[in-house]
């Protein structure tokens, strides 16, 4: 009787050699981005301590109060997967005094992360993500400088429908305020509020602003707005962040009720949407977090950074990336032509030619048929005739031209030739 074959965990996915090339496409364009950009990769293990995500992310987030993937390892730690990159990013910056060897830091990443959220359109859980934080400034230039960054990404990609969001969720001072006028003005309609919404009134009610719900959003729209409460500081800032984001032409929309997920925000917010995802249309966001390296036992640091969902990415980017095929087959036919064909595919590797031969035996039809399958560019065919003259027989599959060459100026010949 035949085992049940084992399948793969709900929300997580196999990426498979046709898809791969799609996702290498995109990482190389990340990280050439970031080096004309002067980011610095950083990668950080693939499970922190809980605390570090109850003390950043915020307790009452739906990330940690829904989603992580956390036990108790043998050893009595408490333990999560990551769920978000910032948190440990900081913590990696804190730890090993990276603000003591620059007064600037600006970090990259593209890493897995773990999310036990509903698997839809999209999004798994375990997803990727590619982002960046930079500690050290506090000034608007650097809130411009990482928004362009994103956005030079997307246009790298020829992404298509995309609207960039900008809010400031103002100073701890401002927040403070807002979140008691907000709450007063909610107060009289507090049963017309979701379970959700409700417990974010009592918790952070700052959330609630973060509604997917049409009422809820009818009904805070004639609200409390959170610019009433910048102080002057907030509003200098935000105001040269809009007025250098328009100086270099990169087009954004006002959003004042865009406050984004996590406790840590201060100030400026993001996110980039695009009109092909529906409802769940964000694929970027990010913000300031001038408070986070503080209140993780570092010494005061600005912070700002942001995430996007490559998966997200992926589906958005309509362009098919050709899958890379070989630019060389070898065939050989008898036993006496196996070591020979080995060492020359081998010698065509080492300068950087992609080749592929036969493991399989088969008949010259079926290796022909194989190296247009593979979408090879040439064959090189070595029967017991061209053994006996020393030689080696080159075909173009795209116009069958063929010709014959000795053995020893193989490497020579097909160097030559239009591989591109």
């Amino acid at each position: 009787m035949s085992k049940e074959p084992i399948r793969s965990i709900k929300g997580t996915q196999d990426i498979l050699p046709d898809q791969s090339s799609r996702w290498q496409t995109l990482e190389s364009t990340i990280r050439n981005t970031m080096h004309t950009y002067d980011y610095f990769e950083i990668r950080t293990p693939a499970f922190e301590n809980t605390s570090l995500f109850l003390h950043s992310v915020g307790e009452e987030s739906d990330i940690v109060s829904k989603e992580m993937y956390t036990w108790i390892d043998q050893g009595g730690e408490n333990l999560t997967l990551k769920p978000e990159l910032t948190a440990p990013v900081t913590r990696a910056f804190i730890q090993n005094n990276l603000g003591g060897l620059n007064p600037i830091n600006k970090l990259y990443y593209i890493d897995s992360l773990f999310r036990r959220e509903r698997p839809q359109k999209g999004r798994y859980r375990q997803f990727h993500q590619f982002g960046v934080e930079v500690f050290g400034s506090e000034f608007p230039e650097i809130d411009v400088e990482v928004i362009s960054l994103a956005m030079s990404i997307f246009n790298t990609l020829e992404l298509e429908g995309l609207t960039l969001e900008l809010n400031s969720i103002g100073s701890e001072d401002c927040r403070n305020n807002f979140r008691t006028a907000i709450k007063e003005y909610l107060k009289p309609n507090f049963d017309k509020l979701s379970e959700t919404s409700q417990k974010r009134f009592k918790r952070n009610p700052l959330r609630i602003l973060d509604t997917k719900s049409l009422e809820e959003k009818t009904l805070l729209k004639d609200g409390p707005q959170i610019s009433d409460y910048w102080t002057s500081d907030d509003k200098d800032h935000f105001n040269e962040v809009c007025e250098l984001l328009d100086k270099i032409n990169i087009k954004f929309e006002l959003s004042p009720n865009l406050v984004r997920g996590l406790d840590y925000y201060t100030r400026t917010t993001f996110e980039v949407t695009s009109n092909l995802l529906g409802a769940q249309n964000a694929i970027c966001g990010g913000g300031r977090y001038d408070g986070l390296v503080e209140q993780l036992g570092g010494k005061p640091t600005p912070g700002i950074g942001f995430a996007a969902g490559m998966e997200r990415l992926l589906l958005v980017n309509q362009k098919s990336d050709e899958t890379i095929k070989s630019q060389i087959y070898v065939i050989g036919l008898g036993d006496s032509a196996r070591s020979l064909i080995i060492n020359i595919a081998l010698e065509l590797r080492q300068n950087n030619i992609r080749t592929s031969f036969d493991l399989l035996r088969r008949s010259i039809k079926s290796q022909m048929r194989d190296a247009n399958k593979l979408g090879a560019k040439y064959v090189i065919i070595i029967g017991e005739e061209e053994l006996a003259k020393n030689i080696a027989t080159i075909k173009n599959l795209s116009n069958s031209d063929q010709e014959q060459i000795p053995l020893d100026s193989i490497l020579s010949h097909i160097k030559s030739l239009p591989l591109k």
